[in-house]
């Protein structure tokens, strides 16, 4: 028989860094209220989180992100004037935000990194399994990875990470797996994880992306764990001592994700990430690829 595990019901986000990469947009502006297309980054990833059931989400933030309380509370002003107006659709767009999930915030304090944003949700979740969703990786909604990775918590206990198939020469951009194959095609069961390794030395091509569903013996772990590459405490470094023992707090999975994924991590990748959904959009899409298609033929 199948052990039950606990079911899944907080998602942690961490969203304390100071987004240097978009500067000087980002001078005023936290890096996760940017727009893709109509709607900051960070309502995708709430978004995400509430569609796999994890209705109490926690933003782990710093200074200069109060406008991420902001966008998830009430603005009565704003749904007062429009309610005057009988603008129905954008007072629907403005309350969707505050009704997505019971929202929570705690301050990073130091920049230490992922594992130490993580050790901050300790207190708010307590002995629980619990999701962490990173805000550069959008995933479409079509494609649910967080619910196929809670399914697998579930089943299996322990913990659960996204990885995902990359060239070779790009691995030390991310996280790397060392993994065997399970019966489930898109699973795998991970014997070691690297934090940016050079390609030479990757035990494979499974780059882990920032989803993640965790076992609480993960904060023993963090607490632990001496800061890693970069200065920093690394939520690799420590899922590697749980990969390794897994008496410690069980298993830890993969699910090899193969859907859409939209990386806003970087400028190029993020104005990509609009130019794509803009062009799926049933209100946006039509005259925006004709136009785009105009733009590349004549103009380029």
């Amino acid at each position: 028989m199948t052990q039950a595990h606990p079911r899944i019901s907080k998602a942690v986000i961490p969203a304390a860094g100071l987004g240097t990469r978009f500067l000087p947009a980002t001078k005023a502006t936290p890096k996760e209220m940017l727009p893709v297309v109509d709607k900051p980054a960070i309502q995708y990833v709430v978004e995400e989180a509430a569609a796999a059931g994890l209705s109490d989400v926690l933003m782990v933030t710093g200074r200069n992100k109060r406008p991420l309380e902001d966008h998830f509370d009430r603005n009565y002003e704003l749904e007062s004037a429009l309610t005057k107006k009988g603008d129905a659709g954008r007072l629907a767009k403005v309350q969707e935000s505050s009704d997505l999930a019971t929202m929570h915030y705690v301050r990073q304090g130091d920049p230490k990194g992922l594992g130490h944003a993580v050790l901050c949700a300790a207190p708010h979740v307590g002995e629980e399994p619990f999701a962490v969703l990173l805000g550069d990786d959008l995933i479409d909604p079509r494609d649910p990875l967080l619910s196929r990775m809670v399914e697998i918590q579930e089943r299996h206990g322990g913990s659960v990470i996204a990885l995902m198939e990359v060239d070779p020469e790009q691995i030390h951009l991310y996280g790397c797996a060392a993994a065997d194959p399970t019966a489930d095609g898109d699973v795998v069961r991970v014997t070691g994880l690297v934090e940016k390794p050079e390609p030479a030395e990757a035990p494979s091509n499974l780059a882990i992306i920032g989803r993640y569903v965790l076992d609480p013996a993960i904060f023993a772990i963090l607490r632990e764990t001496e800061p890693g590459r970069g200065g920093e405490i690394q939520l690799t470094d420590a899922l590697q001592k749980l990969a390794a023992d897994e008496k410690v707090g069980g298993p830890v999975h993969g699910v090899v994700f193969k859907g859409r994924r939209y990386d806003t991590g970087d400028r190029g990748d993020y104005l990509r990430a609009i130019v794509r959904l803009a062009c799926e959009r049933e209100d946006l899409g039509p005259d925006f690829q004709t136009w785009l298609r105009r733009y590349v033929t004549e103009e380029m």
